[in-house]
């Protein structure tokens, strides 16, 4: 899996992908404390297994937020529970503000991790 091996601010969002550290990714992204790794969810349905990476650096993540698109939309039951399960403070949001999130607690140097689902439209 491709990956920039950092932990850059996200500068931008829209027209379905980021901008970071001076470059752009199409496609929705994984932010973890070994890099930023583009991330393709198996189906519409999110489950545990697409969180597989977050959970085996669980030990550098204190809060996890997942950017649910250009709306806020509450994860699956299994989800919020296999985080729940893996000790990590687990919270969604809609994309934008979960990039907003990410940037200040990373700026803050606090344990912070996102997935982030790519939208059309900044909102």
């Amino acid at each position: 899996m491709a990956h920039y091996p950092g932990r850059p601010p996200v500068e931008g969002y829209g027209s379905g992908g980021f901008s970071f550290a001076g470059m752009s990714h199409r496609g929705s992204l994984l932010l973890l404390p070994s890099g930023v790794y583009g991330w393709a969810p198996a189906s519409d349905v999110l489950t545990p297994e697409d969180f597989a990476a977050v959970f085996r650096e669980r030990t550098d993540i204190d809060l996890f937020l997942l950017g649910t698109g250009p709306m806020m939309a509450r994860p699956p039951l299994a989800v919020r529970q296999a985080f729940a399960a893996s000790g990590i403070q687990f919270d969604y949001m809609a994309t934008g503000y979960a990039i907003s999130t990410y940037n200040l607690l990373l700026e803050e140097r606090r344990k912070v991790a996102a997935a982030l689902i790519a939208v059309t439209h900044q909102s």
